[in-house]
């Protein structure tokens, strides 16, 4: 059964109960079909209330009575690709929080550290974060590399390119504001260093940090085309596990081959089990699971 929430009657100017509507399954295969058709992202049947739920709450503010209008407006009607766009940072876009994994973090640190010197002064270290969301994770790789560069005494020879399929969420990170929540269990180190109290009970990251990262809407789908090539690190955590099993090997696939030689690709625990990447080495961990790639395959 689908959620109930309060609308506003503006004419009585009172709140009322009004029910969404029931989704039948064939309008649920409906969507679930455009949505891994667009994304790739499969949304199983134990998600059907999820999606009713925000559907329904988009329904509401743009005046849809029914599934199957607010579907044609979403896929046929002259708003249709900013309809798009604005459903799509409802259903993709996740919790998040900066440094959200301290062990893949660590082996972050260990690799730049353990990486020839002279290698780190002749050429910058490029780091990518696939599915970034409101941008916390390409922040902390920033925060992690230019830790990294000044333990080793060298200068901040880096950049963070975070991508994600959400123009909002995209939006949001590229202004580099918090809530100042965010920071709860962080490093008070880190904090006073790399953020500033900003309005409204914000805080927002230094320009030394946020100049060195930009962002790029990118739906994981068009990787074959993206513009990203020889980076040292990609970090894919938590994205995988929305998609099937031939489609995360195609994704990892397409990731490897934007690698520089030596370069590490970080992904979520459990996210890709029994398959050995092509020109790849897994690196020893029980506790990330990551990937350097083969020296040799240099082009």
């Amino acid at each position: 059964m689908a959620a109930t929430r309060n609308d506003l009657s503006t004419a009585s100017g009172t709140w009322s109960l009004h029910r969404l509507p029931d989704m039948d399954e064939a309008q649920f295969d409906q969507w679930q079909t455009l949505l891994e058709h667009r994304t790739g992202i499969t949304l199983p049947v134990e998600r059907k209330s999820f999606l009713e739920t925000n559907l329904g709450i988009r329904m509401r503010e743009v005046g849809c009575g029914s599934y199957q209008a607010y579907y044609e407006k979403v896929v046929s009607s002259p708003e249709a690709v900013v309809e798009w766009s604005t459903l799509v940072d409802r259903l993709t876009v996740q919790e998040t929080r900066f440094f959200r994994d301290p062990d893949a973090c660590r082996l972050v640190s260990d690799y730049i550290l353990t990486r020839p010197r002279d290698v780190l002064r002749r050429r910058p270290l490029e780091a990518w974060s696939v599915g970034c969301s409101s941008g916390e994770e390409p922040y902390s790789l920033a925060m992690l590399l230019n830790e990294s560069m000044e333990q080793l005494a060298l200068p901040p020879l880096f950049g963070v390119t975070g991508s994600d399929i959400s123009k909002p969420a995209i939006a949001r990170a590229q202004r580099g504001l918090f809530n100042a929540r965010k920071l709860l269990g962080m490093d008070e180190t880190l904090t006073s260093r790399y953020f500033r109290p900003a309005e409204q009970n914000s805080v927002k990251i230094v320009d030394s940090i946020r100049e060195r990262v930009c962002f790029t809407r990118l739906n994981v789908l068009d990787l074959k085309h993206a513009p990203m090539h020889g980076m040292n690190i990609i970090f894919c955590q938590n994205l995988l596990i929305y998609f099937r099993r031939w489609r995360r090997r195609e994704i990892v696939k397409h990731l490897a081959e934007r690698l520089a030689p030596g370069g590490l690709l970080v992904l979520g625990q459990g996210e890709l089990t029994d398959w050995q990447p092509p020109g790849l080495q897994r690196v020893p961990s029980e506790k990330v699971l990551a990937w350097i790639r083969r020296q040799s395959d240099e082009e």
